[in-house]
């Protein structure tokens, strides 16, 4: 860990200097502060690790037991606490940027919940994350030896920022959220994925035509794979692609040498040449069959009856979901409690660009207003 920016150490003494102004809470926006560093990886713990404990769980879920990790301080009465969702990473909640995260939002105070949405870690986008979710919801609500109250926030990061707007649609986890944030997350599931195809983003203004990560491409392909490879090839097919997207390519060719059909042969050269688009007539008939399953994951549409602050936060140039979901998701959610920000100072979910400081402190405005 480095030590604070120049930069961040200015963001900190305006919001310090902002308090004889009665520019609102300082804790809250110190705490948005804390996050944003956390989330940049510039800042060591402010606690010593005695000062914080974690706790290895296992929940109760809809579909099956859930691996899960709280954080919190020791020795401190209960408090507001916060139910953290993870991203499309096959580390899940030990990913290495999720973990100091946690424990930088549990050195301000917060309990936090990080539940395992398990499909998301394998690289799937399916309706067992949205119930991993509510389940969380439920859980943590009832840890009343760390938490205070009857309400608990959300945050989702990428796609399970999308799912996470989903499970609060859920009257029975909604009467038990203060508030939901998705970080980098979808409105339109189906919207993302041909994105991911075609190069394409879908606007209310009209088609933009922008380069998606091909990361995202592999995502697609490797959670349809049944649809491309003979059964007798999954097994080797499933281990290349998801170790291809682990960035083990040694490892990825290895378990692909396995596969034994042409067909399985000839997608895993698309693969090796990043010729996965040429599959896109396929993909688009697929998205077409799963329309309906697609669209059960997907907010749009729904985000008017929700009777809960919604937060929206996603980096202007993000090349996997991109910010257009945000804009569609605030447009649907015009008139009702919720805040929107696609800021410059964002990627997919990581803070690592520079911009002005008024990017820098309407980042940190809009982090208080979710933490």
């Amino acid at each position: 860990m480095g030590k604070v920016s120049s930069r961040w150490a200015l963001v900190l003494g305006v919001i310090l200097a902002s308090l004889l102004l009665a520019w609102g809470p300082v804790t809250q926006r110190l705490r948005a502060a804390r996050f944003l560093e956390r989330l940049s990886q510039n800042v060591p713990a402010t606690l010593p690790d005695a000062a914080l404990a974690t706790e290895e769980l296992t929940i109760p879920g809809k579909n099956g037991p859930i691996r899960a990790r709280l954080y919190f301080r020791r020795a401190a009465p209960p408090a507001e606490a916060i139910v953290v969702v993870h991203g499309v990473h096959y580390r899940g909640i030990d990913e290495g940027r999720l973990v100091p995260f946690a424990r930088a939002l549990a050195e301000t105070g917060l309990t936090v919940l990080t539940p395992e949405l398990s499909d998301i870690a394998d690289y799937r986008i399916t309706s067992s994350g949205v119930d991993v979710i509510r389940d969380s919801v439920a859980y943590l609500v009832t840890r009343r030896d760390h938490v205070a109250t009857e309400r608990v926030r959300l945050l989702g990061f990428s796609f399970a920022g999308g799912l996470s707007l989903v499970a609060v649609e859920a009257p029975e986890t909604a009467r038990h959220v203060a508030s939901v944030t998705s970080v980098g997350g979808h409105h339109d599931l189906r919207r993302v994925l041909r994105f991911l195809i075609h190069n394409e983003i879908e606007t209310p203004s009209g088609v933009v035509h922008a380069k998606a990560h091909e990361y995202g491409l592999v995502v697609l392909v490797y959670g349809n794979l049944e649809h491309f490879v003979p059964a007798t090839d999954l097994p080797a097919m499933r281990a290349g692609f998801k170790a291809w997207l682990q960035e083990d390519q040694k490892r990825a060719r290895e378990a692909a040498k396995a596969r034994t059909t042409p067909e399985a042969d000839k997608l895993w050269q698309l693969l090796e040449r990043g010729q996965l688009q040429t599959l896109a007539p396929a993909l688009d008939a697929l998205l077409d069959k799963q329309q309906p399953t697609l669209s059960a994951l997907s907010a749009a549409g729904h985000l008017k009856a929700l009777k809960l602050p919604v937060y929206l936060l996603h980096g202007a140039h993000d090349s996997v979901i991109p910010p257009s979901e945000t804009d569609a998701a605030s447009l649907e959610l015009d008139g009702t409690e919720h805040q929107a920000l696609v800021s410059p100072l964002l990627e997919h979910v990581e803070v690592s660009k520079t911009a002005g400081l008024a990017d820098e402190l309407a980042l940190v405005s809009f982090m208080a207003k979710v933490l």
